[in-house]
């Protein structure tokens, strides 16, 4: 495991640049015309079809937070995934989800081929508390077959593991594997901002980190993480229940009375073949 106190400042070949001027792959940053009615049709920003539960809109679950946007958001705004109880999707009862999956991001698209840099910032909500006591997936890629997350953003009490400090952040490799990237405490009041570079060729992940409106820093070197499979990416909350069975997207304990959220900003991916990474806006 490698946090962010334990680091200093580390070397590595690729370029990066102070500010954003890599070639974008897809934009998730929110305009701020667009309104939570506006997440339910086509748009040029997530899909309106994913992810949320049956007889649900996004217009329901979506909140605009009137608050100072990210470290990468300038004319754009955060916009806050809320979960209920009526958070079911698919027939999982196990789990209450809500997700946005960028519009552009089918699954084989060339945002999960060569090298790309994924950008985004989370911020808890302190009227939308998490229950700590399960666990919660906030961003992850999700292979085409769906067999596999090839790279995960964690909070709460990891299922069936002895999580030291739930309020914390985690960012898991491919979870075949159960590789723990980085980790860090979940700073309150701030956004906490990521970057995440994905070599599809050489396998490998590298991660960027800050908090507030600080520029990114490594926190990793590339390290090796199976990202094959490509997929697509989720943005929002999956809480898991606090146990289960064989599978348990389909049984285990989820307390009634769930109103909870997580507020995103500065969705973006980048370019990185050249070795290009923003680290600021």
């Amino acid at each position: 495991m490698i946090s962010s106190q334990s680091l200093a400042v580390l070397s590595f070949i690729a370029p990066l640049v102070a500010a954003q001027a890599c070639t974008l792959q897809f934009d998730g940053r929110v305009p701020a015309n667009l309104g939570a009615a506006g997440f339910d049709s086509a748009n040029d920003v997530f899909s309106p079809t994913n992810v949320f539960g049956v007889g649900l809109s996004f217009s329901q679950l979506i909140q605009l937070p009137a608050i100072t946007g990210s470290l990468f958001d300038a004319d754009t705004v955060p916009v806050e995934v809320t979960i209920s109880d009526d958070s079911i999707f698919n027939g999982q009862t196990g789990f209450r989800r809500a997700e946005l999956l960028p519009a552009s991001n089918s699954g084989t698209d060339p945002s999960t081929t060569g090298v790309k840099t994924l950008h985004f910032s989370v911020m808890k909500d302190a009227q939308r508390a998490l229950n700590l006591s399960h666990e919660y997936q906030l961003v992850f890629l999700e292979s085409n077959d769906f067999s596999t997350n090839q790279f995960v953003l964690k909070t709460g009490t990891i299922l069936g593991q002895a999580t030291a400090n739930p309020d914390t952040l985690q960012l898991f490799g491919n979870v075949n594997d159960g590789q723990l990237l980085f980790s860090t405490p979940f700073t309150p009041g701030v956004f906490n901002n990521f970057a995440v570079t994905l070599d599809f060729n050489a396998l490998t992940t590298q991660v960027f980190f800050s908090t507030g409106v600080a520029p990114l820093k490594a926190v990793t070197q590339a390290v090796a993480n199976d990202v094959s499979g490509q997929g697509q990416f989720h943005f929002g909350v999956l809480k898991k229940p606090t146990d289960g069975g064989a599978d348990i997207t389909k049984s285990g304990f989820q307390e009634a009375g769930i109103d909870e959220g997580i507020v995103f900003g500065g969705i973006f991916q980048e370019d990185s073949a050249t070795g290009c990474v923003s680290l600021s806006a």
